[in-house]
């Protein structure tokens, strides 16, 4: 048997030993939805190459060859072929297990023409996860261009797809990868347990090119609070026993307790596990530097230009090189080697401390075991380290509706609200849409647009509503102009809902009518008025010489406006000419007051004579004037005058 399905890296280093360790197996979910005998829900478990559809789901039909059902030699002379015809359904190969690479079954099945390949376990046991095999026994090109995802199922459930088969019945299955990954809110945290090591083959010339391609998406995520990324290295200890060999001291710092395997495989030349260390000590220092200093994103940037500046095949693997890299990026040398420390001393780093009890899994994550690993939101990821693939996991990792814009790019997602509004709400007068497109597919949500909330189920109605919502779309309400005259049925000091305005009625969402007051005697009604209707109104006139008070509903004639005009002119005269001889009756006052005792007598008899005037031609106004002492009776102007 030759698969591998994961590399338990717990060390006795170059030498003898060994340890435990709690590997997890990332599982998705396998929905078969035919036939009926086989309905339900079933575990399968994620292959460690391949490109994972991480938020998404696939559909498919099973097929299971008559021959080379293991699926390690080449599908091209199949009798009937894996690829997807004009209107037909993807096709999942069913492989069993065993005699080659789990790497070359997917290799074989997707140059067949598959979308997908499901691996059936040969023996009853938990499901494991299907790693890569080791670079020197297969060829690295075909891993790194695998992109159909993979499962291991188990024996049972293989066995039973495969009788069904048998029987001529359709097997259709639904693989569900949405919960993959955890996605509790707004931000993803993810770690990306690396090593600084360049010369171990295919292995570590992908991860630096997917550090150099992912380096501008981490650092925006980054940048803009969207992520939290923390750099992880692996590293082990020496058992007491070999401390003191020549193994231990060329593989480990602080007397034997941080260590790593020797980059060439041969402890007589080139660097030692030691340097390796020593590096990633660097790295973790630096992004503990630049994180304190509000830049963690920086690590990229050092890491991609150490990789280039200081490389090992150029024996520039060392302090002076990464010193150079340090200072080009403006942080500080002195407290980086402040975070290193003396690696000669027998004492612990809390840096590479920190790291090996990270190490552990906690809760739903594994031991991490395998470089390289990235684990999201607590979860470790499985298949290609590509930087669409891990975008795509990270981007899983969001609450719905709350990615960012590089996570809806069509490079990593399609826009289901492109084609008939995901089935939303729209209002295409406004351009106003409920149909909001998400990682995992679209969403009906009424949307707020300008401060305004709209309220609604999202798929067949949508309403502004709270202050200024007349100014989106009229708040969603009826509104016309007609005869430069314009209604509307939206009130901006209500919060919601819809009135037709005065004279017109209807319901105000869509539709309102104008009210025909003359028809319906609503409104000009007196004898005299002639009524006629117009779009939201009324206009009410009268006969000849007649005028309408809308207040009253009432015709008045024109000539008792123009008597009452008259009269009160009249009496404004006499007014002004009662002022000027009380100004005159003053100033005689003022001059006989002196020359005459029997002015007081005339200044009475005057004052009689002025207020027995006022009361015959303004009676209505003296009533008011007159002195509790007097009586005066009521009566119409004109009538005979009562002097005291």
């Amino acid at each position: 048997m030759r698969e591998k399905f994961g590399i338990l890296v717990c060390v006795l280093l170059v030498l003898c030993g060994s340890c435990l360790g709690r590997f997890l197996v990332e599982k998705n979910s396998l929905k078969v939805t035919s036939p009926d005998s086989l309905k339900g829900v079933y575990e399968s478990a994620i292959g460690n190459f391949g490109v994972p559809q991480y938020g998404g789901t696939m559909s498919g039909s099973v097929f299971y060859p008559n021959s080379n059902q293991k699926g390690c030699s080449s599908f091209e002379d199949v009798e009937a072929s894996l690829k997807k015809k004009p209107g037909g359904i993807p096709i999942f190969l069913l492989a069993d297990r065993g005699e080659c690479y789990f790497t070359l079954k997917a290799w074989n099945a997707q140059n067949g023409g598959a979308a997908a390949i499901l691996v059936a376990d040969d023996r009853n046991e938990p499901l494991i996860t299907m790693d890569n095999p080791e670079q020197e026994d297969a060829n690295p090109d075909y891993l790194q261009n695998i992109t159909i995802p993979s499962a291991l199922i188990s024996k049972d459930l293989g066995d039973k797809i495969k009788k069904e088969l048998a029987k001529g019945e359709m097997v259709s299955v639904n693989l569900d990868w949405r919960e993959a990954l955890p996605h509790p809110d707004e931000r993803v945290e993810y770690e990306f347990w690396t090593n600084s090591n360049d010369e171990c083959g295919a292995k570590c010339e992908s991860q630096l090119d997917f550090v150099r391609d992912f380096k501008g998406a981490a650092q925006i995520l980054e940048q803009k609070g969207y992520t939290q990324f923390i750099p992880r290295y692996i590293t082990w200890y020496c058992p007491d026993a070999f401390k003191s060999s020549k193994q231990c001291k060329s593989q480990c710092i602080n007397q034997g307790r941080y260590c790593a395997p020797d980059p060439e495989q041969d402890f007589s030349k080139g660097y030692d596990g030691k340097d390796v260390v020593e590096q990633n000590l660097r790295q973790a220092c630096f992004f503990k530097v630049a994180n304190e200093s509000g830049k963690p994103w920086q690590w990229w940037d050092y890491v991609t230009d150490f990789s280039i500046r200081c490389p090992m095949k150029e024996k520039k693997y060392n302090k002076e090189c990464a010193d150079q890299v340090i200072k080009s990026l403006g942080v500080d040398v002195k407290k980086i080697d402040e975070c290193i420390g003396d690696t000669e001393a027998d004492l612990d780093n809390p840096i590479l401390k920190a790291e090996q009890e990270a190490q552990i899994g906690k809760g739903s994550r594994g031991d991490v075991t395998i470089l390289p690993t990235l684990v999201v939101n607590n979860r470790q990821y499985r298949g290609k380290l590509d930087k669409g693939a891990v975008l795509k996991a990270i981007c899983s990792g969001f609450e719905e509706t709350t990615e960012p814009a590089i996570c809806l790019t069509p490079d990593i997602q399609t826009n289901e609200c492109l084609t008939n509004n995901g089935g939303c709400w729209q209002d295409t007068s406004s351009n106003i849409t409920a149909c909001r497109d998400t990682f995992r597919g679209r969403v009906c949500e009424c949307p707020v647009v300008q401060g305004v909330k709209f309220s609604g189920d999202g798929y067949t109605h949508c309403q502004a509503s709270g202050a200024l919502r007349c100014g989106i779309n009229n708040g969603g309400c009826w509104k016309e102009t007609k005869n430069g005259h314009t209604y509307s049925a939206c009130i901006d000091d209500h919060t919601k809902g819809c009135k037709c305005p005065p004279g017109f009625k209807g319901n105000g969402d869509s539709h309102c009518e104008d009210i025909d007051e003359c028809k319906e005697k609503l409104a000009c009604q007196c004898s005299d008025c002639k009524c006629k209707n117009t779009w939201g109104s009324y206009e009410c006139s009268c006969g000849s010489n007649q005028l309408y008070i809308h207040e009253h509903d009432t015709c008045i004639g024109k000539d008792s406006v123009v008597t009452t005009e008259y009269s009160w002119n009249f009496v404004g005269v006499i007014l002004l000419g009662l002022t000027v001889a009380g100004f005159a009756g003053y100033a005689l006052y003022k001059y006989r007051i002196r020359v005459s005792p029997g002015y007081k007598m005339f200044k009475f008899r005057t004052i009689l004579i002025v207020e027995a005037f006022l009361r015959e031609c303004l009676c209505f106004h003296i009533q008011t004037y007159e002195r509790p002492r007097r009586l005066l009776l009521k009566r119409p102007c004109g009538g005979p005058v009562l002097l005291p």
